[in-house]
């Protein structure tokens, strides 16, 4: 997140042609939804983007008819080098389409386009890529000796990462013989029709995948429909408790990737430098819309001060504005709603005698716009050390031996990922060990590859998404 002493022209617009209206991905081809359309703005400017259908129960059964047949008739029967082939044309189509798809993204979702640019679509093709590697050699991967497809699987995708949410739902299904029925979330839906464009420029059969756009009750349906085999869903604890009630009792397979309340430790022998950096990554990657930021930072009491002082300097020269801008490092929060559960938490923060710090910037009169904000004097019985805030803010504590760092850090109800830094290998392996965590990042944070496995445990969900291990909860007999 450098920044410069220039303030660069923004990202052109004209790199997407936006269309006054979107209708859905069924079987191949755009049709209109039979539910009230609906409009996605930019956060930033609260310019209207377009205007996108919405899915009511009768579209999300056709989308669902078309995947099984789509499934019966063809992806099911088609052998695995057939469907690595349709993958790797679509993550080269995604290559090819990048700024396109960059500039969308940041559009309708407000990041900074320097994160859609070099993260985002980057890493979506990464996961075509590498799971199109995967679609003739399923029998290897530890599986059992003939894996075969669930069926059709219904993903519901959060918006904080849209395209690559996608990615990780879609490649590893399809590269199993899945078909698909993909419901983004409402605020982002454009790089999701977007991607539709792509499986037909790829030739993708109609009906393997299918996307119904629109909002809860359109998600609802698709986790509920009789004829979808696998529930694979991003996003808050909530939503994910209420979809593990609708599927129990049935035979679906579930995958569930929730909240999360990182812990990032720092212990008083860390390169403090780095450990600044990876601070400001962990948190203010984002706008902090992260389900594994580092959101809680512990610090041994011994370097507190120094490592306070040092990320206090970092996060003044942090720019926030135009995400359409190169060099803007946050960017706007995704919706209002979002916006305003920002603001009561932080209201509670000071409420309850923690002292607020805000990066002094101007933040722009449009749009939605939160200032990085850091917080000291926070216990763990501070709401703010507790619940998940999802925007940029950090709640500081301070530990005194490994012992405590490590009590603190478990004390949560969530489990999806934590970072540790030190110079000691031993300590971050003895540390990292106790971690009650899915992911435990060693003197880095928010690092992924598609080969790596990635979820949580206890409310941060169940099952995983990426590597080898992200196969079998779309296969027969294996574990979910």
């Amino acid at each position: 997140m450098a920044t410069f002493e220039y303030a660069p022209a923004p990202e052109s617009r004209s790199a997407v042609t936006l269309r006054a209206s979107y209708g859905l991905f069924v079987n191949g081809e755009f049709v209109d939804g039979r539910g009230t359309p609906f409009k996605t703005t930019d956060p930033a400017t609260e310019e209207v983007l377009a205007e996108v259908a919405e899915a009511d129960e009768r579209d999300v059964d056709d989308a669902v008819k078309a995947a099984r047949r789509a499934h019966t008739r063809v992806w099911s029967r088609m052998s695995g080098s057939e469907r690595g082939k349709y993958l790797f044309r679509i993550a080269r189509l995604v290559q090819e389409r990048a700024r396109e798809i960059a500039v969308l993204e940041t559009l309708d979702n407000g990041k900074p386009i320097k994160e859609a640019r070099d993260v985002d679509v980057p890493t979506a093709a990464a996961h075509f890529f590498y799971y199109a590697g995967w679609a003739d050699k399923l029998e290897h991967a530890g599986l059992g000796t003939r894996p075969e497809s669930l069926g059709v699987a219904g993903q519901v995708i959060p918006w904080n990462f849209p395209f690559l949410m996608l990615a990780w739902k879609v490649a590893p299904a399809l590269a199993a013989g899945n078909t698909v029925v993909l419901k983004p979330a409402e605020t982002t839906p454009l790089t999701a029709l977007l991607f539709a464009e792509i499986c037909q420029q790829a030739d993708l059969p109609p009906g393997v995948v299918n996307i119904v756009t629109g909002a809860g009750a359109t998600g609802h349906a698709v986790v509920s429909h009789d004829d979808v085999d696998k529930v694979a869903f991003t996003g808050s604890t909530e939503v994910g408790k209420a979809i593990a009630r609708s599927v129990a009792g049935t035979t679906k397979k579930v995958t569930l990737e929730l909240g999360g309340k990182a812990a990032n430790i720092v212990y008083d022998d860390a390169p403090v430098d780095q450990a600044v950096e990876g601070i400001v990554d962990g948190i203010f990657f984002n706008q902090g819309h992260v389900c594994c930021a580092g959101s809680r930072l512990l610090v041994q009491e011994s370097v507190a001060e120094e490592v306070l002082e040092r990320l206090k300097r970092r996060m003044a020269t942090l720019r926030v504005g135009d995400p359409l801008d190169k060099n803007t490092d946050v960017g706007a929060i995704n919706s209002p709603e979002q916006l305003g559960r920002i603001q009561e938490l932080v209201g509670v923060g000071e409420a309850e005698g923690a002292e607020r710090w805000s990066a002094p910037c101007e933040l722009p009169t449009k749009g939605s716009w939160f200032a990085p904000t850091l917080f000291t004097g926070v216990s763990q019985a501070h709401r703010i050390a507790r619940e998940e805030i999802f925007g940029p803010v950090l709640s500081v504590l301070t530990f005194r031996t490994p012992q405590e760092a490590v009590a603190k850090a478990n004390n949560t109800p969530y489990g999806l990922s934590a970072g540790v830094w030190s110079d000691k290998g031993s300590r971050i392996l003895w540390t990292a060990a106790r971690l009650r965590a899915g992911v435990v990042w060693s003197n880095t944070f928010n690092k992924f590859d598609p080969a790596s496995p990635f979820g949580g445990y206890q409310e941060s969900g169940y099952g995983r998404e990426g590597g080898r291990h992200g196969l079998a909860p779309y296969l027969k007999g294996s574990e979910r």
